[in-house]
This record gives C-alpha cells, sequence and structure tokens, in this order.
C-alpha cells in the first residue's frame, strides 16, 4: 500500500518507518524545514504534498500527524481518499480549550471553570482578583515550557511567573492564554480510535511525566515519559464517564483517529482537562511496542475507511516510554540561532530485532556509512519502551534497553510509573475507579 504523511513537526516519524519495514511505499511532507533534517537516509521525504496525492490514490492511506490540516481531512474524505488523523471540528476542540471545555459539557461531562485572556495584564489582574491556584496555558500546539501548575492558594505564584513572562517573553511566544482552575486528584487519560461511526480497537489508559526531573521536578515539556496499559473492558468507569460520552458527537464530526481526554480523578467525580483529537506522542510510539501482532498500515486503513480491525494485545501487560535527549532539549525553542546537534547514537552490539522493537527514533538520521545521529536541533533523540505483566518489570525492561545505547549528553527521568505504582493506583481503587 501507498502511504503519504502530512506533518508540521515529523511527530509521526517512527510511525512512518515502522509502516515501510511493514512492506508499504512510504512518502513524508515535513511543513518544518528544521523538523524535516530527521530521517534523512530513512524515509523518502518530498518538498509538496499535494502533487502525490494521484501517487497514494484512493486505495492508498493519507495520515496526518497534527492539528491544523482539519478542514483538508474532511475534504479528502468527501473526494475518496482514505484519511487518517483527525477533522475540523476535532482541531477546534483542542486547539480551543474553552470550546473544548464546552463539548465536554454538551456531552455530560464535568466541567472546570477557566478563563482566556488576550493579554498578560489581563491574565495578572484576574489572578489579582480571584486568588487561588491557578493553572497556566496556551490554546493550540504551543510550547508546554509556557504551561505552569500553580502552588500557592493565593495565587502569587502565578502572578509571579506571568509578570517574569510579560518582561522576558517574546511577544510572538505569547498566543492566548488560558488560566485554569486547579482540581487537586490523580491526572490520566484515556484514549481510543475512532472510525466516523464507532470505536475501534482497546481502551487505552494513560499517565503522562511532563515535568523534565525525577519526581515531577523541573519545568514542563511536551513529554519526558508515560505508563500505559489496555483495557477491552467497555464497562470501564473511566471510560463510561468520558469518551463513552463523547460517541455520538465523534460520529458527528466524521472523526476518524485517535483521541485522548486528560482528566483529573478524586473522590468527587471525573474532570476532563483537555482533548487530544489527534495522535498523541509518546503515547503512538508507546502503543506500537504494546501491540507487536498488530499490522499498523492495515489498523489505519481500517480507522480511515470506517471499518473495524481485531486488534490483538497481552491483556493485562503494562508499557512504559521515556524519552532520551541531550541539550539544548528542552530550551531549543528559546535559542535564535539553532544549529543541528550532529552527535553520533552507539549500540550494544548485542542488541536483537526484540530490542530494536523499543527504539523509537525521533530527530535522528542514518550517516552514509550506516550508524545513526541526532541530526535536529532540538535535542530530541529517541524514546526507549518496555513491556511486564507489573509497572516494574515493564521499567526494567525499558531500563534495561536504555542501557544498551551510549549518546553523548543524554538524560531521562528513570521514575517512570512510579509515583502510580506506589501512590496513584492505591487512589483510583479506593474511589471506584480501578479494580
Amino acid at each position: 500500500m501507498r502511504i503519504l504523511l502530512v506533518s508540521d513537526d515529523f511527530s509521526a516519524a517512527d510511525l512512518l518507518y515502522r509502516l515501510k519495514k511493514e512492506g508499504h511505499q512510504v512518502m513524508a511532507y515535513i511543513k518544518d524545514p528544521d523538523a524535516a533534517r530527521a530521517y534523512s537516509g530513512i524515509v523518502n521525504k518530498v518538498k509538496t504534498w499535494r502533487k502525490y496525492l494521484s501517487w497514494v490514490g484512493k486505495d492508498g492511506l493519507i495520515v496526518f500527524d497534527g492539528t491544523g490540516y482539519g478542514k483538508v481531512q474532511d475534504t479528502l474524505r468527501k473526494q475518496g481518499y482514505s484519511v487518517v488523523g483527525g477533522s475540523e471540528a476535532g482541531d477546534h476542540c483542542e486547539d480551543d480549550r474553552t470550546y473544548g471545555q464546552k463539548v465536554f459539557w454538551i456531552c455530560g461531562m464535568n466541567m472546570i471553570p477557566c478563563r482566556d485572556f488576550s493579554s498578560l495584564d489581563e491574565a495578572i489582574h484576574f489572578v489579582k482578583k480571584h486568588p487561588k491556584a491557578w493553572v497556566i496555558k496556551q490554546n493550540g500546539h504551543a510550547s508546554k515550557i509556557f504551561n505552569y501548575v500553580g502552588q500557592l492558594e493565593d495565587g502569587s505564584d502565578v502572578i509571579s511567573v506571568l509578570e517574569s513572562y510579560r518582561k522576558n517573553a517574546h511577544k510572538k511566544d505569547l498566543k492566548k492564554i488560558q488560566l485554569q482552575e486547579r482540581i487537586y486528584g490523580v491526572e490520566i487519560g484515556i484514549g481510543r480510535y475512532f472510525n466516523g461511526n464507532d470505536w475501534v480497537g482497546p481502551i487505552e489508559m494513560n499517565i503522562e511525566h511532563k515535568n523534565l526531573s525525577n519526581g515531577d521536578l523541573g519545568p514542563k515539556t511536551y513529554e519526558m515519559g508515560t505508563l500505559m496499559w489496555f483495557d477491552n473492558d467497555e464497562k470501564n468507569r473511566l471510560y463510561q464517564e468520558t469518551l463513552a460520552k463523547m460517541k455520538g458527537y465523534l460520529t458527528s464530526i466524521d472523526f476518524r483517529g485517535d483521541v485522548d481526554i486528560n482528566c483529573i480523578v478524586n473522590e468527587k467525580g471525573v474532570y476532563p482537562l483537555e482533548i487530544t483529537a489527534r495522535f498523541g506522542f509518546p503515547a503512538l510510539q508507546l502503543q506500537q511496542a504494546l501491540s507487536p501482532e498488530v499490522k499498523w498500515g492495515q489498523f489505519l486503513k481500517a480507522v480511515a475507511d470506517g471499518k473495524q480491525y481485531d486488534f490483538t494485545f497481552k491483556k493485562g501487560e503494562y508499557g512504559i516510554i521515556a524519552l532520551v535527549a541531550l541539550p539544548p532539549f528542552p530550551y531549543a525553542d528559546t535559542l535564535k540561532n539553532k544549529k543541528p546537534v550532529n552527535v553520533d547514537i552507539f549500540f550494544d552490539k548485542d542488541m536483537d530485532d526484540n530490542h530494536l522493537h523499543h527504539i523509537h527514533l525521533e530527530e535522528v538520521s542514518r550517516r552514509r556509512s550506516g550508524g545513526f545521529y541526532v541530526s535536529g536541533v532540538s535535542g530530541f533523540a529517541l524514546h526507549v519502551s518496555g513491556r511486564g505483566m507489573t509497572i516494574g518489570k515493564a521499567r526494567d525492561h525499558a531500563y534495561g534497553i536504555m542501557r544498551k545505547v551510549t549518546l553523548p549528553k543524554m538524560f531521562y527521568r528513570t521514575d517512570i510509573g512510579l509515583k502510580f505504582e506506589k501512590e496513584d493506583r492505591k487512589k483510583l481503587k479506593k474511589w471506584g475507579y480501578m479494580k
């Protein structure tokens, strides 16, 4: 099958590489020239994607891995192309957080108080008048380094952060700002694939680790690691109180792709924070690691065409994934002069195909000599995943593989899944959300 990926930042590079390994013919269009440095010598890239519509044809598959192309996806589907990734209304739900909260409310979920502001001065004035712990966010697929979770009930730390942004941040980086009331509890995501009229495959439960350092210390990043497991029980309470309520809405917008709701759960209920109406990363990489028998080309084609697929996985198994990065991550976006990292990656000679299945290359290319190197400008190098029948075994598997990788100046979190294993799972059981 011919598969065309359309991407801004090449987030789905690992997916495309695996689809190529399945035997498909693949092409990639990457809008960002810095991101387009990745996977040179690994997959074919094109400078314009529309010229390749005739190449991919109506029998092939077009994959969109981010927001901003929803309207285009809707149009291509009407023209008879197989398209997976999202839809225009799905983009609206994710890129406009306030609208997304309204959709949650319409679908019968709890709604968290939030306010949008067009300037930092407005936001600072609001917190002074309404002192409490607020969460600072930006709409759209903006840098997560901007985000901040308030710790003080009088809001003074939030005011300090906002004032710092006002003094130091570039105006182009200060897009529409949102303040969301902080809700305390266990943060967990519930995801699943939707084919335009029904759910496809298992329910996915995930715990994200966005802070840079162990113990959730340091600035927010896009993601330092994730804990995940699949569940085929549609009576799952977390699923019933979130995603299951959105089936009618997703059908009405002809959504075809992966959708995830990130929530805070406590003794009072489930509070949806935001929706990811596209592929999640590194969730997609971990989904593939947990389903070694699934042919992802066939699966995504089924989702695009409104069909079902027998998605097989090992019941009761957990998956762990961790990001391996090096400087200037996570501050590359703040640099004026970005240069390729150009550092080699060394893999132990005893690594076999089972090990390599759990290596997910990111801003990496292949040298003519055959070796891999970090070719991007951000230091976003690769992910390593692991599986196991307990969280601890999955973590041991991932970090065992990690020790077979040598990358100068590399760093990563070593506690992925630990807090959930030791604390949060007990809380969810106590509140009736886990068996």
